[in-house]
């Protein structure tokens, strides 16, 4: 069986839109394992990134590959924004995990004992027989980040997956995700609009600039995991931030 993690590498990545470019001969390198976060303005061009990677959408020119392998041979799992379109309403939350591993034709058991491990990671409480409208947001999020785990994936995409939850939620969420990612140590590319999210989740903080859009800053995070709620006032945690921020308001104003 190959890797779970594969190790990222981008040359020469070109994408437009309306004859407007966005990226020219962009260049990217990640590491096997690591969780890479992308920060950047408004319309720089995050979510695009992340979804030319995943084969969502199709690239002008250059190249994507994951230890020179295309997208299309290898498993990826990808969570959306927004949770409530992401699930299907008219399926059990367990059936919406279930579902890829089941169009992978993998035996029941193993379905069953794949799902079981997931609730067992996350610290489940709630009853997954349920069908998602019955549950609340970050539940429904929770739902899909096993689902996209579930298949096992190389790489994992997540678009602002914490956007559209309230703050308690989303600091319970990280906290168990981060934990689950570095258990199972795959390759991860998180896009976020919020800094602190962006460090506290991340290896490695890439900040973009304005379109067409180049690195701003390609920062280490060498913050100890796990990082709990408390990690937000540590003076490493405040150094990076406020370099982060400088960072991006350089960024934007050029």
């Amino acid at each position: 069986m190959k890797p779970r993690d594969a190790a990222i590498t981008i040359r020469g990545l070109s994408k437009s839109f309306a004859g407007q470019p966005v990226y020219e001969g962009f260049n990217l390198d990640v590491r096997r394992g690591d969780i890479l976060a992308i920060f950047g303005p408004n319309g720089c061009g995050k979510s695009t990134l992340i979804n030319m990677a995943a084969g969502l959408l199709p690239k002008d020119g250059g190249e994507i590959l994951y230890d020179g392998r295309e997208v299309s041979e290898i498993r990826v799992g990808y969570v959306f924004q927004n949770y409530r379109e992401a699930l299907f309403p008219w399926r059990r939350s367990v059936d919406n995990i279930r579902y890829p591993l089941r169009r992978m034709g993998l035996p029941a058991a193993e379905v069953e004992a794949r799902v079981a491990s997931l609730a067992e990671r996350f610290r489940v409480r709630f009853d997954l027989n349920r069908y998602p409208y019955e549950l609340s947001g970050g539940q429904q999020q929770l739902v899909s980040i096993m689902r996209a785990l579930a298949v096992e994936p190389e790489v994992l995409f997540l678009d602002e997956p914490f956007s559209a939850l309230d703050f308690e939620t989303t600091l319970s969420l990280r906290s168990l995700l981060q934990r689950v990612l570095k258990d199972l140590g795959v390759t991860t590319i998180l896009v976020s609009h919020d800094l602190e999210e962006s460090i506290i989740l991340a290896d490695r903080l890439l900040m973009l600039t304005r379109r067409p859009t180049t690195v701003a800053d390609d920062l280490a995070i060498p913050l100890p995991w796990p990082r709990e709620a408390e990690a937000l006032s540590t003076p490493d945690f405040v150094r990076l931030k406020a370099h982060s921020l400088d960072v991006f308001q350089k960024a934007v104003a050029t």
